[in-house]
């Protein structure tokens, strides 16, 4: 029973492991094309808008009833 408790315990360091090497595969060719200026500026822009937007996404599905339409 100890060997199961073993194996379980090491499934979030996996996930952790696939999520940032998810991330990390597809921010690496961002990070070469950032040296344009133009490039810098649209990838921050883009950082900024989807911020924003799981914030308002988020504070929907938590407040419901703040949402009017």
């Amino acid at each position: 029973m100890g060997e199961f408790f073993s194996n379980v315990s090491r499934y979030p360091k996996y996930l952790i492991t696939i999520i940032l090497g998810v991330f990390a595969a597809a921010l690496e060719p961002l990070v070469r094309r950032s040296d344009n200026p133009v490039t810098a500026i649209s990838l921050i822009a883009a950082l900024i808008s989807g911020l924003i937007t799981l914030t308002f996404i988020l504070r929907a599905m938590v407040f419901p009833s703040a949402v009017s339409f």
